[in-house]
């Protein structure tokens, strides 16, 4: 069976990514505190790249950062683009700044890194598609979600980006809730853009623009625990740092953690939304 092509699925999230110091290192932190196992990744000859999966379910991917190079370690999401030339181009003439690329990955297909409006990073990737690879609100192993300014002004510009439309059959579509946008694909949620004290020149990388990463585990405690005992730690303050309030239903079945290379990102309990 032939893989998806971001063509068949334009404008969503389509693959999670960590540049890590030590590939060995960040598979047996990963391994421990979300239960991935892990295989060779299918990029060029020669590359250190690993896919994580859950109960055979790909989740993530992890690429060896060379460790010389002065660059922060974070997750990276990435979204389907038709022509990643021409989503670079659009994200310049929004204001957006493009980092990397576009840059190729034989045989799988192109990328570039990019920092909307606001700083926050994202990627966009033209090529195939990860089969059986999803995010979403429930059920799905992960989630992503932007902690941005104002959700609705990130939502002109990612929609200008990536093509959000709700006029063109197969695209992504956005509905505006509150002081938050609601990406959905097919009708299912993939994304949420939310509104929020964040800081760009801030400390602290919590309240800074940027796009959450959420992996849902069987167990908190456990997990949790594993974070320290594998070199990791817990960050105080939640998703926004302490600047705001968890959620109604989040406190208690989320914790924000920071792998030993500095990276955040979230765990949550199975089950909450």
């Amino acid at each position: 069976m032939t893989e998806p092509t971001t063509a068949e699925a334009l404008g969503a999230p389509c693959w999670l990514s960590l540049a890590a110091r030590d590939l060995g290192a960040a598979e047996r932190f990963y391994g421990a505190v979300l239960g991935w196992t892990f295989r060779p990744g299918d990029l060029e000859a020669g590359s250190a790249y690993a896919v994580g999966e859950r109960d055979g379910t790909p989740v993530a991917g992890i690429a060896a950062l060379a460790a010389e190079l002065a660059l922060p370690v974070a997750w990276t999401v990435f979204f389907a683009v038709e022509d990643a030339d021409a989503a670079v181009a659009r994200i310049r003439e929004r204001g957006g700044t493009v980092g990397v690329g576009p840059v190729a990955y034989p045989p799988q297909g192109r990328a570039a890194l990019a920092t909307d409006r606001d700083g926050a990073a994202f990627a966009v990737w033209e090529g195939r598609l990860v089969s059986r690879w999803q995010v979403g609100e429930r059920g799905a192993p992960a989630w992503v979600e932007l902690h941005t300014r104002n959700a609705f002004d990130a939502a002109v510009f990612y929609g200008g980006v990536l093509g959000w439309t709700d006029d063109v059959p197969g695209y992504c579509e956005t509905s505006y809730e509150e002081d938050r946008v609601v990406l959905r694909r097919a009708g299912v949620p993939v994304a949420r853009l939310d509104s929020g004290p964040v800081e760009a020149a801030s400390p602290r990388p919590q309240l800074r623009p940027r796009w959450l990463v959420r992996f849902r585990v069987p167990d908190l405690t456990a997990s949790v625990a594993a974070v320290t005992e594998h070199g990791g730690s817990v960050v105080p303050g939640g998703e926004w740092g302490g600047a705001r309030e968890p959620e109604a239903g989040g406190n208690g079945r989320r914790v924000v953690v920071r792998d030993p290379d500095g990276a955040l990102f979230t765990l949550e309990a199975d089950g909450t939304a």
